[in-house]
């Protein structure tokens, strides 16, 4: 009886994992770190499970329950369309489109960030700074509400383009001044100041005991607390257009962060009573794409360069991807290069193997995160086209 009690539960917590993984419901996934821990297969099939064009923009995708969202431009229109699509299949579920402008200052312009699930509901910030809120399954809007105007924010050059923070029943929302909602867009609260530029999206990190937010604005790294959005300390990292677009990297008690434009990047410890410099380098300029940590070493865009560097700095190796975006799946790094090739490898400190290397896309820019689920890769270009291909084992 004790050994059938034993295998039920293995087999029941083996189910809740594997459940577990086969999601990505938010910016980053499950955890918000770039990381997948599904098994997958490296050769993966020459052909596409399915495509599809959902319009111009860099948004990335996200999945649960067996769907998958994601947002799209309509340039001559004006329009943003948001879409659900079956994972597997790449059924279109439904659809949503409202009117919102294409930014296209020095890109091509369109969708920026990448909407959040929260149970029945799906959140989205499009880049003028609009919350929409949409029923997961049958996409009907729950809530709308112009965050901009109710906040009195300052529109970014570039737009909006942090994605929503799902925190249990906070909603946190970064627009240059952080707010956070709850989940009928009631606000809990808002910071007193606005840091500016509202591109990267914050995370979280615990500190003797205390629930806290990292954010990345034009200001620099901001620790606010997190049940009250209190400011607690800053870390000045001013860079060019004020752009700090990369998601700040939590390890530990420390916090390394990158920005483009030639700056660099800095790894920093965090305490409540402030920030405290390790140490500054430009051997990662992360520009768009941010990192991710892995076994003692952080891999990366370093501008067109894809890199690992170990967490003093020393750069291990260096490959030459061209502007792009990567996650780390498997122990495996799986990235897209400028040219659309799907490229996967060892994440390995000592040395970068490739194991499968192939055209997936065509065409525009490749600075949308690709996704792994359930051992398929969703992966898209500025053009709007998106692709899943088969890497199950």
């Amino acid at each position: 009886m004790r050994r059938i009690t034993a295998a039920l539960a293995v087999a029941m917590l083996a189910t809740s994992v594997a459940s577990q993984s086969e999601e990505w419901p938010q910016w980053r996934g499950p955890n918000r770190d770039g990381i997948s821990t599904e098994a997958l297969n490296p050769e993966g099939k020459t052909e596409p499970v399915w495509q599809a064009r959902v319009g111009i923009g860099y948004a990335s995708v996200v999945i649960k329950n067996g769907l998958l969202y994601t947002i799209g431009h309509d340039k001559e229109k004006q329009q943003d369309t948001v879409f659900c699509f079956d994972a597997k299949n790449g059924k279109e579920i439904w659809s949503h489109t409202y009117s919102c402008k294409t930014m296209a200052l020095a890109h091509g312009g369109g969708s920026l960030t990448t909407p959040s699930i929260d149970g029945d509901r799906v959140w989205v910030l499009n880049r003028e700074g609009v919350l929409h809120v949409y029923d997961a399954k049958s996409g009907d809007v729950r809530l709308q509400r112009d965050l901009k105007k109710s906040y009195r924010a300052k529109l970014p050059k570039w737009g909006f383009s942090s994605s929503p923070l799902v925190l249990d029943d906070m909603i946190v929302l970064n627009i240059g001044r952080v707010v956070a909602v709850d989940r009928k867009g009631k606000a809990i609260w808002k910071t007193k100041k606005d840091y500016g530029a509202g591109y990267s999206t914050p995370v979280t990190m615990t500190l003797d005991g205390r629930e806290c937010l990292l954010v990345l604005n034009a200001d620099g790294l901001i620790l606010l607390d997190r049940k009250r959005g209190k400011h607690l300390a800053r870390f000045p990292f001013k860079t060019s257009y004020d752009v700090n677009a990369a998601t700040p990297v939590v390890i530990g008690d420390r916090v390394f962060i990158s920005a483009g434009y030639r700056h660099g990047c800095a790894m920093v410890r965090v305490s409540t009573k402030g920030i405290e410099k390790l140490w500054e380098s430009k051997v990662m300029r992360n520009h768009m794409a941010g990192c991710t940590y892995f076994e003692q070493h952080i891999y990366g865009f370093d501008e067109s360069r894809f890199k690992c560097i170990d967490l003093d700095g020393n750069e291990k190796w260096s490959e030459r991807f061209g502007k792009a975006a990567h996650v780390i799946a498997d122990g495996k790094i799986v990235a897209l290069t400028a040219r659309g090739e799907l490229v996967i490898g060892e994440a390995d400190a000592a040395g970068f193997s490739t194991l499968s290397r192939k055209p997936v896309l065509e065409g525009g820019k490749y600075w949308t995160t690709p996704v792994v689920v359930g051992g398929l890769i969703y992966c898209r270009n500025s053009l709007g086209h998106l692709v899943c291909v088969d890497h199950r084992k």
